[in-house]
């Protein structure tokens, strides 16, 4: 999940923990759990967390349940 290792860091788009928890419509505490958890890789950049954009699609991909 994230970005591949040949994937230049210059073209990677970092969200912070607010912008990802307003993308997905839920608090910054739900986002850090899955930070925390290990389910959305996150780079931690002096006391705060940023998270690749692509990571952020990659989960709510894998996270759609299909419905009857």
């Amino acid at each position: 999940m994230g970005m591949p290792d040949d994937h230049p860091l210059t073209d990677v788009r970092f969200l912070t923990v607010a912008e990802v928890a307003s993308m997905m419509r839920v608090s910054k505490m739900t986002v850090y759990r899955l930070v925390h958890n290990g389910d959305l890789p996150a780079v931690r950049v002096g006391r705060s967390f940023r998270v690749p954009e692509g990571a952020v699609n990659d989960y709510l991909r894998q996270s759609f349940i299909d419905t009857a």
